[in-house]
């Protein structure tokens, strides 16, 4: 039965938000995250974007890899360049591995992205460094996945990064320290509806 009475309702609220605050009192630890997202669902990029997003609008300069996508004109990356002090955009990707169909290109790719991505990483003057579809490169081993989990465990004290990409390895998940999946429900594409602009891209 809903709750009708305004002084009960009060009493309740004030008991939850007493045991909120001794739980928030004990939380005292400041520190950079790995943050994963992963999953079959849709929303991992746009998720990074969104924290990027948040970073910039508190003035923490980003950096973000795209190990798959290729420089497509996204809405994303439009807002993103209008901050070119707070956000560095590098789009080292070749499209899919369905779409170059050449392993070593894409090992290749891979690589360099990587190099780019430990470039940002040893950079003091990033706050947060989103390495966008690093999970697809790990799945197929277009990288040392030892090399990269020491990589992200050597990043600076203070240092957000945030990887994003299906299949995410359970290595990665068990360095994160905070990890979202993704978990698709329903999805217009299956129903013949292709990519939405504003919403796909």
């Amino acid at each position: 039965m809903k709750e009708t009475d305004p002084a009960r309702h009060a009493e309740k609220m004030a008991k939850k938000k007493a045991a909120r605050d001794k739980i928030i009192a004990t939380k005292t630890i400041e520190k950079g995250l790995l943050i994963v997202h992963t999953g079959k669902g849709k929303g991992k990029s746009t998720a990074a974007m969104g924290l990027a997003a948040r970073a910039i609008g508190n003035d923490i300069k980003v950096g973000i890899v795209q190990f798959v996508k290729g420089v497509w004109e996204t809405g994303e990356r439009k807002v993103l360049d209008a901050f070119p002090d707070l956000c560095t955009i590098k789009a080292m990707g070749e499209g899919f591995t369905w779409d170059t169909q050449d392993r070593d290109r894409d090992v290749a790719a891979a690589q360099k992205a990587w190099e780019m991505a430990k470039e940002m990483i040893a950079d003091p003057s990033y706050g947060m460094v989103i390495l966008d579809e690093l999970n697809i490169v790990l799945r197929y081993d277009y990288l040392d996945l030892q090399e990269v989990i020491d990589g992200l465990a050597a990043r600076p004290e203070m240092l957000h990064v945030v990887v994003t990409g299906r299949n995410a390895k359970d290595e990665l998940i068990e360095a994160a320290d905070l990890v979202t999946e993704m978990e698709q429900v329903k999805h217009p594409f299956r129903s013949g509806v292709k990519a939405q602009i504003g919403v796909e891209f």
